[in-house]
This record gives structure tokens, C-alpha cells and sequence, in this order.
């Protein structure tokens, strides 16, 4: 196993990564910056009602995308198994 397999592994697993969380942050990010904006205007400063919304929108996505999430997964991870011979030359 050189160096070029263990960074390309490295690399696809990152990616996978990143394109699987992806949905979860960016509706996170979308659900606190609209309570943020809700809170300044309305002059609220209450710390706990951003997490309700947020908790909720995340489990709405993950049901959601839930099994593409999974899929990701389990593709990434079948084809390491599958190279593993390969990899341990």
C-alpha cells in the first residue's frame, strides 16, 4: 500500500463525509440564522428557544434524507471491503 492509496482512501472518506453531514449542517445553519434574525428583531434574548426549532428541523431532515445518508455510508464502506486485498500489498 503506497502513500497515493492511503491519501485517496483518505480523501474518499473525508468526502463522504462532508457530502453526508452536509444536509443536516446546512439546515441547522438556516433554522439558527432564521431564529437569530427573529430574536433581533422581536428584541427576544432568550438562549433556549434556538434549540427547539433546530432539534426539530434536523430530525425532519434526517428522516428525510435518512437513507441516502446510509446509502453513502454503506457504498463508501462496501468499497473498501471490496479493495481490501488490494490493500494490503
Amino acid at each position: 500500500m503506497t502513500v497515493d492509496d492511503v491519501t485517496q482512501i483518505l480523501r474518499s472518506g473525508l468526502y463522504t463525509i462532508i457530502i453526508s453531514a452536509a444536509p443536516l449542517l446546512l439546515v441547522s445553519l438556516a433554522v439558527g440564522l432564521i431564529i437569530s434574525i427573529f430574536q433581533t428583531v422581536t428584541s427576544i434574548q432568550e438562549q433556549t428557544l434556538t434549540f427547539v426549532p433546530k432539534i426539530l428541523a434536523v430530525f425532519a431532515t434526517l428522516m428525510l434524507v435518512g437513507h441516502w445518508i446510509a446509502n453513502n455510508l454503506t457504498t463508501f464502506t462496501a468499497d473498501l471491503w471490496s479493495n481490501f486485498a488490494v490493500y494490503i500489498h
